[in-house]
């Protein structure tokens, strides 16, 4: 069925929402893997229904997301500062490589951003399920991860790029676009795992 260019905008404007949502939700840090959680497995639930789930589903998958999102949020926060200091360390010449470090960290870093973002699309996919076991799915699929770390890649070059204020619309986009990635390069016997 083809789309209406208002059904388009329709769901560009609620992607740009949950990215503000998202941010929000995700603003006291603890809470940022249960909003991670929950909005990923809203944009599952859009494209797999055509809808968007009720608030209520929303707050009953950030509840249950909570406390594992807090060890999954605090993993994430550690890779993304040492990532950080690495880069740091290299620009500022304390470590030898130069520029191709410097390249192959990046490099490294978005191909370990792309296998996270394939677990966030996990734990959207089945919310009860855990992190842990959202991981033990990422075997196999090495075409999707290297394609969401050029989703992570770009969302972190428009995100350096556009104004501050429109950051968290880059979320929800980000989320869609991870979600639709994997949906076309996974396995096919682990679509439905996903």
């Amino acid at each position: 069925m083809r789309r209406d260019w208002r059904e388009t905008v329709r769901v560009a404007t609620d992607l740009a929402l949950l990215g503000f949502v998202v941010v929000l939700a995700a603003l006291p840090l603890v809470t940022a893997g249960a909003a991670v959680a929950a909005g990923s497995a809203a944009v599952h639930h859009h494209l797999e229904h055509d809808r968007w789930p009720t608030a209520r589903a929303c707050w009953s998958v950030f509840r249950r997301s909570f406390a594992p999102g807090l060890l999954a949020g605090l993993a994430a926060a550690s890779a993304a500062l040492l990532v950080v200091v690495d880069v740091l360390a290299v620009r500022a010449g304390a470590v030898p490589g130069g520029t191709p470090l410097l390249a192959l960290t990046l490099v490294l870093a978005a191909l370990g951003g792309g296998y996270g973002a394939l677990v966030v699309v996990a734990v959207g996919a089945d919310p009860a399920h855990s992190w842990r076991a959202a991981v033990a799915t990422l075997p196999g699929h090495s075409r999707a991860a290297a394609a969401t770390a050029g989703v992570v890649l770009l969302t972190a070059l428009l995100a350096v790029l556009v104004h501050p204020a429109l950051v968290p619309v880059l979320t929800g986009y980000a989320l869609f676009a991870v979600h639709v990635v994997a949906r076309r390069l996974s396995p096919a016997a682990s679509v439905n795992a996903m």
